[in-house]
Formats: C-alpha cells, sequence, structure tokens
C-alpha cells in the first residue's frame, strides 16, 4: 500500500509541477550585474565563471551534465578506457560543423580539433598559462611541452612559439599524450597515471576545441584576441547582438549537429544591470524571466503577506562554490613587508584556531546570503556537496562528517560550541602569553572600500567575532581597499584571513583537496593564501604534512572510488580536526522566477551549469508551491 501511495504522490508532484509549465515561453531573459562582464571570447583562455557561462553555450566540448548533475556525452558519442583508466578515448558524433555567427558553415568539426585546442592551451606564448595546471598534472608530456613553449619563447621570442602547431610529426605530437584520428573520430589522452575521473574533466574548457582552419584564417594575434563577429562556433547558440557591459543576444543556431535532441530557445538576451535591486525593478516591468533578491527585499517580501510577490518567493539551488575562511600563516603589517609577529604566531598555534573554529555562531552572516533559511546555506566540510558520489548514491561529503562524528542534523551552526571555545582560549591564552603574543590579537579582514553591502556584512562578522570569542581575545579590524584584492592585499599579505569559495573543476574529492597540500607549488591556497610553504613552526609544519601524506595516498587509489573517497575522507577530517581552514558556507538565496530550475544543468564541478539548453520557462512567475513541486518531482525522478 505505501508503495502504491508513493507512486500516486509522485505522479500528483509531476502532475502539479508540470502545470506552471502549462504555457512555456520560447525566449529567455535573464542578467548579470555590472563587473561580471566577458572578458574575453576565447574559450581557452579564461579561468573565469564570467567568461565560461557565455562559452559553454557557444562551442560543444567532449561530454557536459544533466539536470542531476550526471555526466552526459556531448560532442563524443562514446568514451572507454582500455586499461583501467590510463588511457581514455573518445568517439565524436558524426556531422558536426564550425559555422560563423550568422550559423553559415566554416569547416567539419574534426578529432584532431581536440588536438589543435590542446596545443594552444599548453603553448606558453599564446595561452599565458591559462588552463595549464589540469593538463599538466594528467596528461603526458604537458609539462614537458608547456616547459618547452616557454623556453622557446623565451630565447627566440614569440613567433617561434607561435609558430608551433599539433600537426601529425610536429614537436606536440611527438611529445603529449593525445592522439587523434580524424578518420575514425577518435581522440585518444594517454595519463601519467590511472585517473578514473578523466572523464569528467572533459566538461571543462582547457579540453575543449579549435579549429586549426579557424586559427590559419585569424592567426596567433587574431585568435588571442578573438570577438563574437570573428570566432568559429559549434555549440547550440552564437552570438548576434553584443554591446559592451550593456546586453548580449544569443540565437537559437540554425544548422545545430544536436538539434533533435537538445531543446533551445530561439533567443536568450541576457542584460547587464547595476544591481539585484535594479533587476528586482525589470522582473516587476516584466523585462527579465528571474532575480536573485537581495536581502532587504527579500525581507520586505517575506514580512508583509499581501505583498504581490509574497507567494512567489523560492528558494534557490546552492551553486557549486563552496566558501571557506582562509588564514595567511605568514601575513606582514599594514606596510606589506614587515611580518605581523603577533598574528604568526597565534595562527600557528592549534588551540587558537580551534578557538576560532568553534567560537563564530555564523547564523547571522548566513542570513546576509539566505534571510529565510540562514542555516540551509552552511557548509559542513570542506569540499563541496555533490562533487563524488560512493557506489551506492551516497555523498563524498557525508563520509567526511562521519570522519569527523558529525554525520547527523543541526538546528543550529554545526561548529558553534561554546564550552569547547572556552577551553581552547585558555589554552591559546596560556600557551602563546609564554611565547610573548599580546592580547587581544587584531584580525585583519579587507573589503572593497565602495561596497556598502559587504561593509554591512562586515559589521555583522564584527560582532560575531566580538560576542564568540570576547574582546579580551580577539578583535576583528575591518580595512578596506580600493580595486583590486590581490593586488592591495592578497600580494603584500595584509589580511589575516580571507573570504574564499572553490567550485570543483572535475568530480573527485583531489580538485579540492590537492588546493591546500603541503611543498606542492601548484596547490592554489597553500601557495596564494596561505602560504604554507613558508611556515616555520614545527607543529603547524606536522599538521600540514600528515594532512598532505594522507592526501597523497588517498589519490594514489585508482582501483576502488569507495576506497579512494574513504581515503580522502580520512586526509579531509585531518585537515579540519587540525583547524587549517574553516568551512562557512554555499550561495543559496531567494529568487522570484518564471524558470524551473529543476530543469536546468546542476553540475558541482566543470562549467556546465550556464548551459541553456532544456530550460522550462513558464510565461509566469512560479508560486512558492510550484517551485516545491518541482522540487519534489525531481527527487523523484
Amino acid at each position: 500500500m505505501n508503495k502504491i501511495l508513493s507512486v500516486l504522490l509522485a505522479f500528483v508532484l509531476l502532475f502539479s509541477a508540470s502545470l506552471a509549465f502549462a504555457e512555456e515561453q520560447t525566449y529567455l531573459n535573464t542578467y548579470e550585474t555590472k563587473g561580471r562582464e566577458v572578458e574575453t571570447w576565447n574559450v581557452h583562455y579564461s579561468q573565469q565563471a564570467v567568461n565560461n557561462n557565455v562559452m559553454v553555450n557557444l562551442i560543444d566540448g567532449l561530454m557536459t551534465n544533466d539536470n542531476h548533475g550526471n555526466m552526459q556525452l556531448n560532442a563524443a558519442k562514446s568514451y572507454e578506457s582500455p586499461d583501467g583508466g590510463k588511457t581514455w578515448v573518445f568517439t565524436i558524433n558524426e556531422g558536426m560543423t564550425w559555422f560563423n555567427k550568422d550559423g553559415e558553415y566554416q569547416a567539419d568539426v574534426l578529432a584532431s580539433d581536440w588536438a589543435t585546442g590542446l596545443e594552444w592551451v599548453l603553448n606558453y606564448a599564446k595561452n599565458d598559462s591559462y588552463n595549464t595546471s589540469m593538463p599538466n598534472q594528467m596528461i603526458a608530456g604537458a609539462q614537458e611541452y608547456y616547459d618547452y613553449t616557454k623556453e622557446l619563447a623565451t630565447t627566440d621570442g614569440n613567433e617561434a612559439a607561435w609558430a608551433l602547431t599539433a600537426e601529425p610529426g610536429s614537436v606536440f605530437d611527438e611529445m603529449v599524450g593525445i592522439e587523434c584520428d580524424d578518420e575514425a573520430g577518435t581522440i585518444t589522452y594517454t595519463l601519467l597515471s590511472e585517473m578514473p575521473y578523466f572523464p569528467s574533466v572533459a566538461t571543462y574548457n582547457c579540453l575543449y576545441p579549435a579549429s586549426a582552419s579557424m586559427l590559419e584564417e585569424l592567426g596567433v594575434e587574431g585568435y588571442r584576441d578573438v570577438t563574437w563577429e570573428d570566432m568559429w562556433y559549434s555549440g547550440p547558440y552564437t552570438i548576434t547582438y553584443f554591446e559592451y557591459d550593456n546586453q548580449k543576444v544569443f540565437t537559437k543556431s540554425p544548422n545545430y549537429w544536436n538539434d533533435a535532441n537538445v531543446k533551445r530557445f530561439d533567443t536568450v538576451t541576457l542584460k547587464m544591470v547595476d544591481s539585484d535591486a535594479v533587476a528586482y525593478q525589470l522582473f516587476d516591468k516584466g523585462e527579465l524571466d528571474h532575480v536573485t533578491l537581495d536581502q532587504a527585499t527579500i525581507q520586505e517580501i517575506y514580512n508583509n503577506k499581501d505583498h504581490k510577490y509574497h507567494n512567489n518567493l523560492v528558494e534557490m539551488r546552492p551553486t557549486k562554490y563552496a566558501y571557506h575562511f582562509h588564514f595567511d600563516f605568514a601575513k606582514n603589517l599594514a606596510d606589506g613587508e614587515t611580518p605581523d609577529t603577533n598574528w604568526n604566531l597565534a595562527i600557528a598555534n592549534e588551540n587558537f584556531r580551534k578557538a576560532l573554529y568553534y567560537g563564530l555562531d555564523l547564523t547571522a552572516y548566513f542570513a546576509r546570503f539566505n534571510a529565510i533559511n540562514p542555516l540551509n546555506s552552511q557548509n559542513f566540510v570542506y569540499t563541496g556537496n555533490g562533487v563524488s558520489f560512493t557506489s551506492d548514491g551516497g555523498d563524498y561529503t557525508k563520509l567526511v562528517r562521519a570522519e569527523m562524528g558529525t554525520d547527523y542534523e543541526y538546528d543550529h551552526y554545526n561548529r558553534y560550541d561554546p564550552e569547547a571555545v572556552a577551553e581552547y582560549k585558555a589554552k591559546a591564552i596560556e600557551e602563546l602569553s609564554a611565547q610573548g603574543v599580546t592580547f587581544p590579537i587584531t584580525i585583519d579582514f579587507y573589503i572593497p572600500g565602495s561596497n556598502d553591502v559587504e561593509a554591512q556584512t562586515a559589521k555583522v562578522l564584527e560582532n560575531i567575532f566580538r560576542e564568540g570569542l570576547g574582546d579580551d581575545f580577539v578583535v576583528l579590524k575591518t580595512n578596506t581597499y580600493i580595486s583590486s584584492l590581490a593586488n592591495e592585499v592578497r600580494k603584500p599579505r595584509k589580511a589575516s584571513f580571507y573570504k574564499t569559495g572553490w567550485g570543483a573543476d572535475f568530480a573527485d574529492p583531489i580538485n579540492f583537496l590537492g588546493q591546500e597540500t603541503y611543498d606542492d607549488t601548484s596547490a592554489y591556497f597553500s601557495v596564494n593564501y596561505s602560504h604554507a610553504n613558508e611556515i616555520t613552526d614545527p607543529d603547524l609544519i606536522a599538521a600540514y604534512q600528515e594532512f598532505t601524506e594522507l592526501t597523497k595516498a588517498a589519490d594514489a587509489i585508482t582501483d576502488d572510488m569507495d576506497a579512494r573517497y574513504a581515503a580522502f575522507a580520512k586526509a579531509e577530517a585531518c585537515f579540519l580536526d587540525h583547524a587549517l581552514v574553516i568551512p562557512t558556507h554555499y550561495e543559496s538565496g531567494w529568487e522570484l522566477t518564471k524558470i524551473n530550475d529543476y530543469t536546468r544543468v546542476y553540475a558541482m564541478y566543470g562549467m556546465q551549469t550556464y548551459r541553456y539548453v532544456n530550460w522550462e520557462v513558464s510565461t509566469e512567475p512560479l508560486t512558492t508551491e510550484q517551485a516545491a513541486a518541482n522540487a519534489a518531482a525531481y527527487a523523484a525522478e
């Protein structure tokens, strides 16, 4: 009987959800806030979401994702590994073409286009090191070719490196582990070791194609600075109108190879607006199909039952970015040169770090992003949700929580523990006072000086530090920078910690944990934020070494994914147990929308999420109940 009721409930929910889309739009009006305009139309030259969110609609990579995050075939019609993960063979679809912005045929898409794209990425003189980290760490000969082109450009000039190609018999062809057969339509990658997650890398632009015919037509400099008018397209849309910082129009490609299997809008109009508040006004006028609500607008609508949109509030699905507070273990004073000895001694002390870890009730901070359900935003561990799954379908992050003994639900911020913080605080004061550290310890935090919203959020954080840890122990000091956090703060090392977000590029925990390892120049956060390799405190070094050894041991397991994830969970639990970072939140806010978010691509890695295919958009804003029905129907699929 229960099974019958469950089936009936699922049917009712699916029917209810479909009512929201009785009338579907064939177009989409969306937006970005100014400051998030496209900076390049070269798909290989970007590591930023503002570019990739556009380019993923214009060029097809080998793989994509569906609305549940499952990896899906795209330009590839099949893939396999004949040797357990060291060699991967992708076979591409027939009938794919390159075309210009008007949909006019330019050339066939060939398997060798993937070699041409990879050569561009790895050629230091062509691509300035963008998107090299994954190929260099994974593909045989990639690092050697990158080093070769860098040396060639340094000694013989850029033109010598620009002249290099991926043609058969070239230096690239002989050195790098990629072999393409245009007749068979196969692309074979040879890796440095077994990497069972490698196909997920093919969702990212480091493995995107480029036509050799296009490069011959445009030249190296022409492709480096390619425009929407000159680029070649192979994806579901072309750009037919673009005005910088104003508007861009995506138009359904008239001869798209996969038209029969992919639902597309006739047009997608992406407007650039000053703020979400302006976007709200445009939504109210019917000029946008969705809007992310700022805190003030959410509260205005939520607290007024008579508001026209009170019954239209929809909680957004979390984005792929997991946010953290990252410490700098080699901080300087405000002059950017003199070491901040007081802070550096304090943050090297594990009891001090654990006092911070357990002493901050960040609920009010989360409310700045999700005013109605702030705890829905909390990040329990370090690696993002939905990146990897065990064989029984369980999220990898649950293994980490189980390893830490926190695999249960919370009605409060999960790490806040006043009793624990009292213990760690007392120990830290005793140990650090003996080292000459003076209290209260100043914690420098930086925000953009012109951003009122960030200033208000900083005030909330100041109060959280004050209430949780006491002014006798620490004082959070909010400082400002003018325009560049990297140049004005991070590089001179003026901040005690940074609010950072990381989204996985491929489906494996190493993409998160590998950014934190010790004595590794490719570990992004260790090198650029924590400066872990410059630590001198022996206990802190030992903590990093323990975590790093566990991470490397986990990464060496390639024949049993459950065992691999279990080993990574131990490494991540070690990282968190030493309080080397403080996980904070996910982006999870509220919106008004005509879009069924559960029909969109939803991937917690790669760059496919903003692909405008298979979306359902109603002619009217969804009600809260309709959105809930969509969510329930999705969960029942």
